[in-house]
């Protein structure tokens, strides 16, 4: 038994949490259904809640909650897996046939109970997730230590991008300082400075008002002479003497 349920949770571990709406509550959702035994995980970011069941557990309670159906265990849980599976995928709706759905959470601890509603054969099929706060260490590996990983991966990326705005801002540079000009006045961007602190991802936060725009640069002033031989005043060699220069800017 313990052994299937650490093979169960590995398997979780490779499935992303799945946004599910069940009676009006926002949840996140990771379910895993086996041959003859399913395990689910539910959380409302506040808290979170399991359920682990095999063979006997289900023929037991599939018996207490249909007594007027008899059926091996298999055929139970074929169904069950049939029409739970798109509940806690995101994949539920209203169309016809699909399984009725609930949540109510009860008093024993904060436990969650879903209950399901289908038929089969021809009868009415009713099943129950009884799901209570799991050990600290399915928490941890299955939401926390992901989340953890998460955050460092997209930490890294903003790392990586400040580095490569820097080195880019360091050739607009020397660019610059070479002669060179930009194109487009709109690429004159501010330098970046890398932060040396972890990111605010306060994402519900009011933006930052617009840039100003650049000043447009001076015009050009071209120098020209009105003639290519000077003109003197005064006699050659005489002191004092000047030679006329016309500025006019274009």
């Amino acid at each position: 038994m313990e052994e299937r349920c650490q093979a169960a949770g590995e398997v979780l571990l490779e499935q992303p949490w799945l946004p599910v709406c069940i009676s009006g509550c926002q949840l996140l959702a990771k379910a895993w259904f086996g041959d003859t035994a399913y395990h689910i995980l539910l959380t409302d970011m506040r808290c979170v809640w399991e359920e682990t069941m095999h063979a006997s557990a289900i023929q037991n309670r599939a018996q207490e909650l249909n007594k007027r159906l008899r059926a091996p265990v298999k055929a139970f849980y074929s169904h069950l897996r049939e029409v739970a599976l798109p509940c806690f995928s995101g994949r539920g709706g209203k169309e016809e046939g699909e399984a009725q759905v609930s949540l109510t959470h009860r008093g024993d601890g904060g436990g969650v109970s879903i209950r399901l509603k289908s038929e089969l054969a021809g009868l009415p099929f009713h099943w129950e997730f009884h799901c209570a706060a799991p050990p600290v260490d399915t928490v941890c590996s299955q939401l926390v230590r992901p989340l953890l990983v998460m955050s460092q991966l997209l930490q890294t990326q903003v790392d990586q991008l400040g580095a490569l705005l820097a080195r880019k801002d360091a050739e607009i540079q020397d660019y610059k300082e070479n002669g060179a000009t930009l194109s487009r006045v709109a690429h004159s961007f501010h330098r970046v400075v890398p932060s040396t602190g972890p990111c605010n991802y306060s994402f519900l936060g009011p933006a930052p008002p617009p840039l100003p725009p650049p000043p447009p640069p001076p015009p050009p002033i071209t120098i020209t002479t009105t003639s290519t031989t000077p003109r003197f005043s005064g006699s050659l060699g005489s002191p004092g003497w000047t030679e006329t220069v016309v500025a006019s800017a274009k």
